[in-house]
């Protein structure tokens, strides 16, 4: 796109008043912004301004019924937004973003609180025009200045997140009542108007005279198709259908948010709550524990075929989940150390006994996605890389990066063998079965969990770990505690995972750079502190186009594996389905998402359940 000319300038515009005795240079008219219904980061968006309804919902579908849900843990408050407390699940539902993703596509957002969006030709800020008769639950309308205000007390008081994630933004201004507009510091951060486009906008009025920064439990007043009807804290939480939703005829919302009654119970983990959905207390639930999935479903109401199962394929870049360590402690400080403990996790003998074979091996940050690295690195990316050469390990450049594999026996000498090496190449010696350093120190650490159901897995790493002379135990915590630990940086090793989208961006910065390293409730919670990890994830946020961005994020990819900053784990590219007869549901699921929200309940299968279970 054109950039900014001289003429556009101040002095330029002087000029424009001629000199005396000659004729006046004629001003060249600006370039107008474009208007547009939708956004994409990759090519045009798939469907027209004029579009009815997402093609995978049901336009149809009738409103009605109930749904229960299962949440793990508790919850002590409604503000999602900051660092402070643990939100209920489900409050997104009470408020409307600018735009909506669509869950069909990759990197495409439509209009939904805002009917049109304005891209000026320079690329350095991007306008929201607001829908007419948008109104909060209280009747009054949603403005532009809700939108400044949500903007400002968010990067202000929420989450680190959103300063990494907002940072390019210099300036954000009501210039009516309906238009806000967002002034960019940069005309290369490409996705930056998407990024925005996800806000929840959040009501000043109702705001004015509470602390933002406070979690707390008064009913918050929202916009959404949903309101919160009756809460117990920490215990339930049930949302209403809005009748009146203003929003609730948009192409955006048409076939979805169908049940009267959304309600969640929290149990204390996934054990109990899978007994709670055999037991007919939970209507729908994915299933995340291959074991369960293979072996728990063999109940009554399966068989009956009150209870359905499904595996719903999907296109979801996968990222990377992975057991971390925290390199903010000095005993994961030495590469080769992280190395070590990478090469005795044996993936293949808990795949085959733990996983009954449903996963594949993560070996990238960007998993199931174009953008994770592959052989060797060629062209834009090993010119980007070879930039770096003097400070990345010669391996990035000269090796293809592969996980270590085992023969899945259970035996794995070889991964072991190797891993006392490299440890004693970092100083780290065996005496007395016990790993220890020159100062005597031995080797020992914690892995935090936030659940029983990974201990499975811990336990047998632990093992392996205990061959090496290293002492490694599990500490398992509620999931709120969990979440001030991590908040906090307070682990040694835990379970983390790095989610990636279809266009790699600004969320980049909070995951990896080391401005956010020591910022408390950072994503980069590892802890790295790279100047090349740096250099590379701000050439992801400017990438001008496709291509560039591919070669950025591979490189970046190439040069976190190689620093051996987590134990990569497995993926799964199907969604687990369980749910109780009583739904319908459209005939196919977005390619990105579950899509529950265009469910709906069938009165005929409702009843027929009721009475089938009556007569059981």
């Amino acid at each position: 796109m054109r950039r900014r000319t001289l003429l556009s300038s101040g002095l330029a515009s002087g000029l424009a008043f001629g000199l005396p005795g000659l004729p006046a240079l004629a001003q060249p008219a600006a370039p107008a912004p474009r208007r547009v219904h939708a956004l994409s980061l990759l090519g045009e968006p798939a469907l027209p301004a004029n579009f009815t309804h997402f093609p995978w919902v049901n336009p149809d579908a009738p409103k009605g019924g109930e749904i229960t849900l299962y949440a793990l843990g508790s919850f002590d408050s409604f503000n999602a937004f900051i660092l402070r407390g643990t939100p209920a699940v489900g409050v997104g539902n009470l408020y409307d973003t600018l735009l909506k993703e669509s869950a069909d596509e990759a990197s495409a957002e439509y209009g939904h609180l805002a009917g049109m969006v304005e891209l000026p030709a320079d690329r350095r800020g991007v306008t929201f025009e607001l829908r007419e008769g948008a109104r909060w639950h209280d009747g009054k309308p949603i403005t532009a200045d809700d939108v400044v205000w949500t903007f400002n007390t968010l990067r202000q008081h929420g989450r680190p997140f959103y300063r990494a994630y907002w940072a390019d933004v210099s300036e954000v201004v009501a210039e009516t009542p309906r238009r806000v507009t967002f002034r960019f510091s940069t005309d290369e951060n490409r996705e930056l108007a998407l990024i925005l486009g996800q806000l929840a906008v959040l009501p000043k009025h109702w705001w004015e005279g509470r602390d933002f920064s406070r979690p707390a439990l008064d009913v918050p007043l929202g916009s959404g198709p949903y309101k919160v009807e009756r809460f117990e804290a920490g215990r339930s939480i049930a949302y209403r259908r809005v009748a009146d939703y203003w929003g609730r005829d948009l192409p955006t919302m048409k076939g979805t948010n169908n049940f009267d009654l959304m309600r969640y119970e929290y149990y204390r983990d996934a054990t109990v709550s899978l007994e709670a959905f055999k037991a007919g207390n939970i209507d729908f639930r994915t299933e995340n524990v291959a074991r369960d999935w293979a072996t728990a479903y063999d109940f009554p109401a399966v068989r009956r075929g009150w209870v359905k199962r499904d595996e719903v394929r999907h296109e979801l870049p996968t990222g990377l989940q992975g057991f971390i360590m925290n390199e903010r402690r000095p005993l994961f400080g030495d590469r080769r150390v992280r190395e070590a403990l990478g090469l005795v996790f044996d993936f293949e003998w808990m795949n085959t006994n733990l996983f009954y074979g449903s996963y594949a091996r993560t070996s990238s940050y960007f998993s199931n996605s174009d953008f994770a690295s592959r052989g060797l690195p060629e062209g834009r990316e090993k010119e980007i890389l070879e930039r770096f050469k003097d400070k990345l390990p010669p391996e990035v450049l000269t090796r293809e990066f592969k996980v270590p594999v085992t023969d899945g026996s259970g035996n794995n000498r070889d991964g072991a063998r190797r891993a006392l090496e490299l440890l004693r190449e970092a100083g780290w010696t065996v005496k007395d079965r016990r790993l220890t350093n020159a100062q005597g120190q031995r080797f020992e650490f914690e892995i935090l969990l936030n659940g029983p159901t990974f201990e499975r897995v811990a336990l047998p790493y632990i093992q392996s770990l205990q061959r090496l002379g290293i002492e490694a135990r599990v500490r398992t915590v509620d999931p709120p505690q969990y979440q001030v630990r991590m908040d906090g940086f307070d682990y040694d090793m835990t379970v983390d995972v790095f989610g990636q989208s279809s266009s790699p961006g600004n969320e980049q910065r909070d995951y990896w750079t080391s401005a956010k390293a020591e910022e408390n409730g950072s994503r980069n919670t590892i802890g790295i502190k790279d100047p090349v990890v740096d250099a590379i994830v701000e050439m992801i946020v400017a990438a001008p186009d496709l291509p560039e961005l591919t070669a950025a994020c591979r490189a970046l990819d190439r040069v976190l594996l190689w620093g051996f900053h987590a134990i990569p784990q497995w993926h799964s590219r199907t969604f687990r389905l369980a749910w109780w007869d009583k739904f319908g549901r459209p005939d196919r699921a977005p390619k990105r998402a579950i899509g529950l929200d265009s469910w709906w309940v069938d009165a005929g299968k409702e009843r027929a359940l009721a009475e089938a279970r009556r007569a059981g």
